[in-house]
C-alpha cells in the first residue's frame, strides 16, 4: 500500500505546501531559494516526460521517493545517496536542561547558512527558513545548534537541517532540539519524520532514543541538465 511519506515532496506540493510550488499540476518544484526538491505523482514515462519537457535549466535539483528513479539521460547525476525515513510515533520526552533555545527568524539567516555551510545538514538556502519553526542554540551570540520544519504533508511534519557546529559535540544539543521540535509538531497534532544517511550511524541511534524508527528506505538522488 502506498504511503504519503513514499512521496513527500510531491504530496507537500499536492497539498499544505503548494503555495511554494513553481511547477503545474503535473511537475512540482519549490522555489530555487527555498529547496531544490522536484516532485511527481507516478515518476513513470508520462511523468518523466514531463520533467524532461518542463524543468527549468541552470538549477540542481533533487528527487526524495520510496522507489528509485531513472532519469532521463538528458540529466546529468550529480550524487545520489541512500537514506533511511524515520518517524516518530511515540516520542520519548527530553529531560529538561539549562538550555536556552532561541527562535530562529530572518536576521538569524546568516548564521544559518554559515553552520548548514559547516556541517552539511541537507540543502539551505537563503529563504529555507520559509518553511518555518527554526529554533537554535547559541553560544557568545553565535549559532552553534538548530533544526526546524521542512517538508509538510497531511498528518506528518519533517524535522531538517538538524545540525551542530563540531566545537559543541557531544553536549546532545541536537537530540535537545530535536525533541523539542518533535514535541511542537505532535502538539500540532501531527507526526514527525525525518531524513538520514543510512551511514550516519551516531545520528540513527540518537533519533532512535527519542522514539524515531525507521520507516523505509529512500532513493535521495542530486542531479541537472546535462
Amino acid at each position: 500500500m502506498v504511503h504519503l511519506l513514499d512521496n513527500p515532496v510531491w504530496e507537500a506540493l499536492s497539498s499544505k505546501q503548494n503555495h511554494f510550488n513553481m511547477g503545474n499540476e503535473v511537475l512540482k518544484y519549490f522555489p530555487k531559494n527555498v529547496a531544490p526538491f522536484v516532485g511527481l505523482k507516478n515518476w513513470d514515462e508520462k511523468d518523466l516526460k514531463e520533467l524532461n519537457d518542463h524543468l527549468p535549466a541552470g538549477r540542481t535539483f533533487s528527487v526524495v521517493n520510496a522507489k528509485e528513479v531513472t532519469l532521463p539521460t538528458s540529466f546529468e547525476i550529480v550524487s545520489a545517496i541512500p537514506l533511511y525515513q524515520m518517524y516518530c510515533p511515540v516520542l520519548n520526552p527530553a529531560t529538561d536542561r539549562d538550555i536556552i533555545i532561541h527562535s530562529l527568524g530572518n536576521d538569524d539567516v546568516p548564521m544559518m547558512l554559515e553552520l548548514t555551510a559547516m556541517t552539511k545538514p541537507g540543502p539551505f538556502y537563503e529563504r529555507t527558513i520559509d518553511f518555518g519553526n527554526y529554533i537554535g542554540i547559541l553560544d557568545n551570540d553565535k549559532l552553534i545548534a538548530m533544526a526546524g520544519d521542512r517538508l509538510s504533508v497531511n498528518g506528518y511534519t519533517e524535522v531538517s537541517a538538524i545540525c551542530t557546529n563540531p566545537d559543541h559535540l557531544g553536549n546532545g544539543y541536537a537530540s535537545y532540539l530535536t525533541t523539542k521540535a518533535a514535541q511542537r509538531i505532535i502538539r500540532e497534532g501531527n507526526i514527525p519524520f525525518l531524513h538520514v544517511k543510512t551511514d550516519n550511524l551516531r545520528a540513527i541511534q540518537v533519533y532512535k532514543k527519542i522514539g524515531f524508527e525507521i520507516r523505509s528506505d529512500m532513493y535521495f538522488t542530486i542531479f541537472r541538465r546535462g
